[in-house]
């Protein structure tokens, strides 16, 4: 059985919702494997586990827990085709934008990578970059650059170069960002300060001079205000607008994981699995695969079409459920449909446990007695639950 949302099923904004730590308790004495996903992200995981886990009263392992950038850290020993060194990106310099400060600079580096530049560092080095935002702001999480920028007046014979652009979180400045990714994927070769001979807008095919990497297409998420506020993609579709704005709608190559993509999803169901041979005492390959995960989720555009359109290469078969405790209200009619719609977390739990053959008031019994009457244990074909946020 899989958990899968945070914010707007276990948490409202830092507001623990009614009856999460219970539900997650309950999975936890009941040892069904669970894990956290979520489109959030900005912080460690580590970090972020330390803060849910005081939040709700639960003690819980970073191993359980994947934010949206979670499966860059896949990415530190990919190579580019066209580098004829082979150099692992892990030793390239690239461009970390979004959260709080130099938060996502410094996940970054506990990733594995070494060279990473935030638009902080670039503006405080240049502030003619962008002359509409002070770089006094950035000053206190700026770093030097590791080269100078390229300008025709330039002596140094080594300039900044980008490999990869990476939005970790929702950016702050969204001008800002907007200004310094389209620079550089018009660049030469990742130069910052320089233009490619074929970037000019009325070219008819324009490919990124290098590969742009979002974590979070959600448009939405749920805070304290009363309202749906706008997230990463938000900031996405403003990017994109003006990119085709000045490039005659020429269609930008960029790559987006997070939920609902198979990428986040299948890098999710090995974290499950890994969990679940941890909880079983059994070898890699003695341990079996999945039978039935469910999905947790209150967005139907992220959580649910994610859960129903996922396709596991392991064979396990995925159920979605909707709460209604975050985005989702009964107004709206969900793009994508949910296998069942409940009120919150617990709801959530208890049904999915119910389908599973687990006795109807399980939540008022002991796990000891639970296991002991019914001789309800995890097997190599247990089902599993995922809380999405």
């Amino acid at each position: 059985m899989v958990l899968a949302v945070i914010d707007g099923v276990l948490l409202r904004s830092s507001n623990p919702l009614p009856h999460a730590q219970r539900a997650l308790t309950l999975l936890q004495q009941l040892q069904v494997p669970f894990i956290l996903l979520t489109n959030g992200g900005g912080k460690h995981e580590k970090d972020r586990v330390e803060e849910l886990g005081h939040l709700l009263s639960v003690p819980l392992s970073p191993q359980i827990f994947v934010q949206s950038h979670t499966p860059f850290a896949d990415l530190i020993q990919q190579t580019d085709n066209r580098d004829k060194t082979k150099t692992p990106l892990k030793d390239k310099t690239i461009l970390v934008c979004g959260g709080d400060g130099d938060s996502c600079r410094r996940v970054a580096e506990s990733y594995g990578f070494t060279s990473v530049v935030t638009p902080a560092d670039i503006i405080t080095s240049t502030p003619s970059i962008w002359p509409f935002t002070s770089p006094q702001t950035y000053t206190a999480h700026a770093r030097p650059l590791p080269h100078p920028i390229y300008s025709p007046s330039s002596k140094s014979l080594i300039h900044l170069t980008i490999s990869s652009i990476f939005v970790f979180n929702d950016p702050r400045d969204w001008a800002l960002d907007t200004q310094l990714i389209i620079d550089i994927l018009l660049s030469e070769g990742g130069v910052l300060g320089t233009m490619r001979s074929d970037s000019h807008p009325n070219d008819d095919h324009l490919a990124p001079s290098i590969p742009l990497y979002f974590s979070n297409p959600d448009l939405h998420w749920a805070s304290q205000y009363h309202l749906p506020r706008l997230g990463q993609g938000g900031f996405k579709a403003a990017f994109m607008g003006v990119w085709k704005e000045t490039h005659r709608g020429i269609h930008l190559n960029e790559r987006t994981i997070g939920k609902p993509s198979q990428e986040t999803f299948e890098f999710a169901e090995k974290r499950l699995m890994n969990h679940r041979r941890e909880l079983l005492g059994t070898p890699k390959e003695e341990a079996g695969g999945l039978r039935k995960v469910y999905m947790v989720g209150d967005n139907p555009l992220s959580d649910i079409q994610g859960g129903n359109d996922y396709l596991s290469p392991f064979g396990s078969k995925w159920d979605t459920i909707l709460v209604r405790s975050g985005v989702y209200n009964d107004s709206d009619k969900p793009p994508h449909k949910p296998r069942k719609t409940v009120n919150g977390v617990w709801d959530a739990v208890e049904w999915a446990l119910k389908k599973e053959g687990w006795p109807t008031d399980v939540g008022k019994m002991g796990a000891k007695n639970v296991h002991k009457g019914k001789g309800l244990g995890l097997s190599s074909s247990d089902s599993t639950m995922k809380v999405m946020g």
